[in-house]
């Protein structure tokens, strides 16, 4: 049999996966949310947000002209023909700390300024204090004069008002991802709303009768579900709510969960149940979707289709089938699905490939693309010629790509050690000692 004629080649599942799913999640819900409940948030912990709607700037940023530097607010014209050996004599006034708002600046005279402080009326340069002569402020209300060996121009080290932005300009574009300068500026700019689009919500459903939600004590033949809490991480990381469920290996009890889906899940991804084995839950419930093998190693099993959320009053296997409006409630409603395997690294190497990259483009919580590089290999590698193999690795203290165990769907532990994800392409079979490989920086 020709493998590489029986499998979907990754690339070719990568764009079915992005042209279901992208136009699903490129019109989020849109809210309006006062600006300090976003700082609140912010401070939790929480998802980040994309802004919705262009946010507006209420001030002027600057809102005064300040100065840029610690030293002595002049007007220009006064230091006209300033030399090192004939220095321009000015008395000092008093300073001007932050916070504060100076007299006019009389002609003649020089008034020690801080860092942020307001540039006085009249003023129109500012002198290091390093360039002036002594080169330390005088003490306040001692009576003082400053030299300066140099004229200045009019302008310099003042940052006017309004230089950054200008009341009724966008100060943050639609689409922008919310982070630390985003929401500083915003803040800065006196913005109070801001409309953000709300994050995806998943629906993660593991399915499995053996699995046991975290915490819980296991049975007899029964592991801890993993690929949820994995999965569920992975999802928040790229900007995703989620709803994570355990199903065990009983289709009503799938169906269940998909009828009782809150209303505005968005995209539901599963782990396990959809090789061909006897109790491949997902595969024998959804059987509109598609269930094939991926030239992948691990996650080659894979499914991707679209499904009926909510109340059924029919409920055969195929649950994203046309229905009549007599066989559908007013809940019903279909989303895209993303079915993964169920052995842990598959579920989660399956994500970095597929499905993380549509999310994170369509959030804007994270780049799109993990970053990536090329370097030698330590040790020679071994791969499946007609797969594109993906191992778990980490860089030696030489900068060469060292791997963390075998090439096994199991090996969860080597998967949390690892840092890179080693890509070996089709058509590669043995890579020699110090042949570079393409790498993804997962950590």
């Amino acid at each position: 049999m020709d493998h590489q004629t029986t499998r979907r080649p990754v690339g070719d599942h990568q764009q079915a996966l992005g042209a279901l799913v992208g136009p699903a999640l490129s019109r989020p819900r849109r809210r309006t949310h006062a600006l300090t409940a976003l700082l609140g948030e912010a401070g939790r912990g929480a998802l980040p947000r994309v802004v919705a709607g262009d946010a507006v700037a209420a001030a002027d940023l600057p809102g005064f002209d300040n100065s840029q530097m610690d030293g002595y607010a002049v007007r220009a014209a006064d230091l006209t023909g300033a030399t090192p050996s004939d220095p321009v004599v000015l008395p000092v006034v008093a300073p001007v700390p932050a916070g504060t708002q100076a007299p006019p600046l009389a002609r003649g005279t020089a008034a020690p300024v801080m860092t942020g402080s307001p540039v006085p009326a009249d003023a129109d340069a500012v002198v290091r204090i390093e360039d002036a002569e002594p080169p330390v402020f005088p003490e306040p209300g001692t009576p003082a004069t400053v030299r300066f060996a140099a004229p200045v121009r009019p302008g310099t080290f003042v940052r006017r008002a309004g230089s950054d932005v200008a009341a009724g300009d966008v100060v943050v574009p639609a689409g922008t991802p919310l982070g630390p300068a985003q929401l500083g500026v915003l803040v800065a700019a006196g913005v109070a709303e801001v409309e953000v689009a709300e994050p995806s919500h998943v629906l993660l459903v593991s399915t499995g009768s053996e699995l046991v939600p975290a915490g819980r004590s296991l049975g007899d033949a029964q592991v801890h579900d993993a690929n949820g809490a994995m999965l569920t991480a992975a999802l928040a990381e790229v900007g995703a709510r989620v709803t994570q469920r355990v199903v065990p290996d009983d289709p009503a009890a799938l169906r269940a969960v998909l009828a009782e889906a809150p209303d505005d899940v968005a995209l539901v991804v599963t782990s396990g149940g959809v090789s061909a084995g006897a109790y491949e839950v997902v595969r024998q419930t959804l059987t509109d979707a598609w269930f094939g093998h991926v030239a992948v190693q691990p996650g080659g099993p894979q499914g991707l289709g679209t499904i009926a959320l909510g109340k059924l009053s029919g409920s055969g296997p195929g649950m994203d089938r046309p229905e009549s409006d007599n066989s559908r409630s007013d809940r019903s409603r279909a989303v895209p699905l993303v079915a993964f395997p169920g052995n842990p690294v598959s579920a989660l190497v399956s994500f970095e490939l597929f499905l993380r990259p549509v999310l994170a483009a369509s959030t804007g919580a994270a780049p799109a693309h993990r970053p990536r590089r090329r370097a030698p290999l330590a040790a020679p590698l071994d791969s499946p010629e007609h797969l594109h193999q993906v191992r778990r690795a980490r860089l030696d203290a030489d900068g060469r790509v060292e791997m963390v165990g075998g090439p096994g769907s199991h090996l969860l532990a080597h998967l949390a050690a690892a840092t890179l994800l080693v890509h070996v392409p089709p058509g590669v079979a043995h890579l020699e000692e110090g042949d570079d490989v393409d790498c993804w920086e997962i950590r």
